[in-house]
């Protein structure tokens, strides 16, 4: 038998035992050879699985990964590195557009927990939202205000007001993510937390709570008691 039916047996019975079971069962770098089906089209994406594995150590590494970086690994090329870094964008782009659909009451630190987390996820950078709601709680739209640095985004007032007027808030939820650290807020956070309370205080627009996710933490001023209040100068 050639090797190239050997390859084209093993990518036929991968693809059905995926139809069959879903992914559940399967290994990490099962997932990868799977995935590298679809931009390597004849050979066995087996060892490059092995090899993008050995290099990063785990797949969320390899999929986070910068491309340039995948790209040096052998077997994968720039159009493989691209597809795999497309993956976690796709799924955020998936779970926002789900959540725009279904247009949830954010009426508890759970349920902005469960809004939030899948947003945020896999981002190597620190990014900011401010998520625009209506007098129900329910989001109309969430502002991404700033992409940053691994440490972080720089975040200006007058950005988010004009966020929060463009999409009619009533109340906003602030939100950004610690993507190298806990979800304890910083000196800087609490300071900007209070730099927007009091720049949308004025325009009769509450901030409801600050949200900082750091993987599937998520640490809320409010439910910490924590969250200051507008005052009127």
């Amino acid at each position: 038998m050639s090797c190239t039916k050997l390859h084209d047996g093993h990518r036929g019975r991968l693809r059905k035992r995926f139809q069959d079971e879903g992914l559940d069962g399967f290994e990490d770098h099962q997932i990868l050879e799977l995935l590298l089906f679809q931009v390597i089209p004849r050979g066995d994406t087996n060892p490059i699985a092995h090899r993008l594995m050995n290099r990063f150590g785990s797949l969320s590494a390899v999929l986070e990964a910068d491309p340039k970086d995948v790209a040096t690994v052998e077997g994968i090329g720039d159009k493989g590195a691209a597809f795999l870094a497309m993956i976690p964008q796709v799924t955020r782009r998936y779970f926002h557009d789900r959540v725009l659909r279904d247009r949830p009451k954010l009426n508890s630190s759970e349920a902005v927990a469960e809004y939030l987390i899948p947003l945020m996820a896999g981002r190597p950078e620190e990014v900011f939202y401010v998520l625009c709601l209506d007098t129900q709680c329910r989001v109309v739209y969430p502002a991404l205000i700033s992409e940053g640095t691994i440490k972080e985004a720089a975040v200006y007032p007058r950005h988010v007001v004009e966020e929060a007027i463009r999409h009619r808030a009533a109340a906003v939820i602030l939100a950004h993510n610690h993507p190298a650290g806990t979800s304890k807020p910083s000196q800087q956070d609490h300071q900007l937390t209070r730099l927007l309370v009091q720049a949308l205080g004025p325009l009769d627009i509450k901030v409801l709570d600050h949200i900082i996710v750091a993987g599937n933490q998520a640490f809320s001023f409010a439910v910490e008691g924590i969250m200051p209040s507008f005052e009127i100068r």
